[in-house]
């Protein structure tokens, strides 16, 4: 197969270069991947394929450990077991592992969902590629145009042939003609039917790639200082919480020692007084500070995730416990059975 594509492509390249000297062929090429990917529409319905393609190998996943764990389960406990329930789990894994196989060939295999819903979602897409390049090829005179993501192998293809973009272009001015008025219909051929002129012009071409490769470096300068302004923001936002939680905290200590001051000098005065103060600084200074406060909302909080912690593991155990006693409970009932 890969020969006669090779063979095919030497013969194309012969029959051009023939008739190149008679009347000039010209060739081009798409990326319809490429293309695809530039299309909103098929990027976001293709996300949710990806998704739910996600879900069901994790789906897969899960079948897959619990045959596992079934497996190991009946090779530690095969010489405890009669050979009535050695069959019987065998049995069990061989429809599991059946299942698993067919879930599959449902989800990924040749006829699955994923390949169906894949070619419903790029379908109407491709067709109106498809359209949109028959159009170029009329309206340029292209005699050939190839798709390189396409069965047949390309072995090279230079970049000025690639009229991918061209088409990206063309396919978003189709989706916004749609939604257009008469007027600014005409008006956007108009300018269409220009751009196309100027398109043909080598030197228009090669102009037009260095202003957008200008912009483009232009609008990477702008986010780059966009961000740094916006970390040197932050760092001083970080900065002035920093100076303003200094500041409070020798704000209250100064308070403080203002109190004990009063308190004593007062104390001068009145021995009933001085009770009373003394009672006062003794409460302030047992008041809990900003960091004594934090450090007792982390001491209970991880107390609260011990305990949770704890209850969660009682559970488990609680759970291991039941099925261990059902397991046994259910083993005595077969050999009872069997001895019956």
């Amino acid at each position: 197969m890969e020969m006669k594509k090779l063979l095919f492509i030497l013969a194309l390249i012969s029959f051009s270069s023939n008739a190149q000297t008679a009347r000039g062929v010209k060739i081009g090429y798409i990326d319809m991947e490429y293309i695809l990917e530039k299309v909103p529409d098929y990027a976001d319905a293709n996300n949710q394929l990806e998704q739910k393609a996600q879900k069901w190998k994790q789906e897969i996943e899960v079948k897959k450990t619990e045959i596992t764990k079934l497996k190991d389960a009946l090779k530690t406990e095969r010489v405890l077991l009669t050979k009535e329930l050695i069959e019987e789990r065998e049995e069990e894994i061989g429809h599991l592992e059946k299942e698993l196989l067919e879930y599959q060939e449902k989800r990924f295999g040749p006829q699955g969902d994923l390949i169906i819903q894949k070619s419903v979602l790029v379908k109407p897409i491709q067709d109106q590629i498809f359209t949109i390049v028959q159009d170029v090829a009329e309206q340029r005179k292209y005699d050939f145009i190839f798709d390189k993501s396409s069965d047949l192998t390309m072995l090279f293809a230079a970049q000025k042939y690639d009229i991918s973009d061209y088409v990206v272009k063309k396919l978003a001015a189709s989706q916004k003609r749609e939604e257009m008025t008469k007027k600014q219909l005409k008006a956007q051929e108009a300018k269409d039917t220009l751009e196309e002129s100027l398109e043909e012009n080598p030197a228009y071409t090669e102009r037009q790639r260095i202003l957008d490769e200008k912009k483009a470096a232009r609008e990477k300068l702008i986010e780059e200082r966009k961000l740094a302004n916006e970390q040197k923001k932050a760092d001083a936002a970080e900065k002035r919480k920093k100076l303003l939680e200094e500041r409070n905290a020798k704000k209250n200590g100064t308070v403080i020692e203002n109190k004990s001051s009063e308190d004593n000098k007062e104390e001068d005065n009145k021995e009933e007084v001085k009770d009373s103060g003394e009672e006062k600084v003794t409460t302030e200074e047992k008041k809990p500070t900003p960091a004594e406060i934090r450090q007792k909302a982390i001491d209970d909080r991880n107390k609260k995730l011990e305990e949770r912690k704890k209850a969660i593991e009682d559970k488990k155990k609680k759970i291991a416990a039941d099925k261990e006693a059902a397991k046994k409970a259910k083993e005595q009932k077969t050999e009872t059975e069997n001895k019956d």
